[in-house]
């Protein structure tokens, strides 16, 4: 990588590199370390394609590689080991019910499997259409919509009572 090049990708790395941590503290159910770890993996992966990368769509090659790896990551970690995920607590109430919402939605996120999790975050804080998510893990459009579909209905199911969280919104 040429001086220009490197120059192009710190100016890059620190204009995006919180927006990019933000997605991949999602994908990695709210731990920080990982969420860094899996950032910088894929800066790394980016940083060897730079130069034929720089004058297309950096962010979106980026966001692809933190996807598929931490699809791999999921698979690895699911053949080797149990994935322990705390019980939730108790959401003390809140005058604005905005904390409570935000907790509660946190705390049953965590307990959505890892792949569901994925089609929400880019589904709906990425906001990819179903086509464009199912190519960023590598899937079928069919599998997006299923486990849409899914972990929607499971998040209905853990958050109950839909009175609770239009006062929540108000």
């Amino acid at each position: 990588m040429d001086e220009h090049a490197r120059r192009q990708f710190g100016a890059f790395v620190a204009d995006r590199a919180p927006a990019l941590i933000r997605v991949a503290y999602l994908l990695c159910g709210g731990d920080q370390h990982a969420a860094e770890d899996l950032v910088q993996n894929a800066l790394v992966k980016t940083a060897t394609r730079w130069s034929t990368l720089r004058h297309a769509d950096p962010e979106g090659y980026i966001r692809t590689v933190m996807y598929r790896e931490q699809v791999s990551r999921w698979r690895r970690s699911a053949r080797g080991r149990e994935l322990l995920v705390e019980p939730p607590r108790e959401v003390l109430a809140d005058q604005s019910g905005h904390v409570d919402l935000r907790l509660a939605m946190r705390a049953h996120l965590l307990r959505l499997p890892p792949a569901q999790r994925a089609v929400l975050v880019l589904r709906f804080f990425e906001d990819l259409t179903e086509t464009q998510a199912a190519q960023v893990l590598g899937c079928s459009v069919g599998t997006v919509r299923s486990r849409t579909h899914r972990a929607v209905s499971r998040l209905r199911e853990l958050l109950g009572d839909e009175h609770w969280l239009t006062e929540a919104r108000t």
